[in-house]
């Protein structure tokens, strides 16, 4: 049974470094347009990663203009992925960052772990 689990198995990919809950990342992500394909950048914080195997995803928010939130939620083992940069490290004491969606400004920032 496990073998043909491992079958259907999407392959991981290897541009997605270990995400954590609370990294400011930048995700370059394949956007196709017609006929043409280009590179969009999405930056923001993680909010949370879930689940492991085929199904696993990680949730970046950022905000966007007027001070709009804006949350996408990205699968692991994606091909549209092209890269994920982590751009830092930040200390938090959770798994799930929810508690960012009602703070702006300097109650929205998080400490850097060195």
């Amino acid at each position: 049974m496990s073998d043909l689990l491992k079958s259907v198995e999407a392959p991981e990919n290897p541009n997605i470094p270990p995400l954590r809950p609370g990294d400011a990342v930048s995700v370059h992500v394949k956007i196709k347009e017609g006929n043409r394909e280009r590179i969009q950048e999405f930056k923001g914080t993680v909010l949370y990663v879930r689940d492991t195997g085929n199904n696993a995803t990680f949730t970046v928010r950022r905000i966007a203009s007027n001070g709009v939130g804006v949350e996408r939620t990205f699968l692991l083992r994606s091909p549209r992925i092209e890269k994920v940069q982590v751009e830092r490290h930040n200390v938090v004491r959770r798994a799930r960052m929810y508690f960012l969606r009602s703070r702006t400004g300097k109650s929205a920032r998080l400490k850097q772990r060195f």
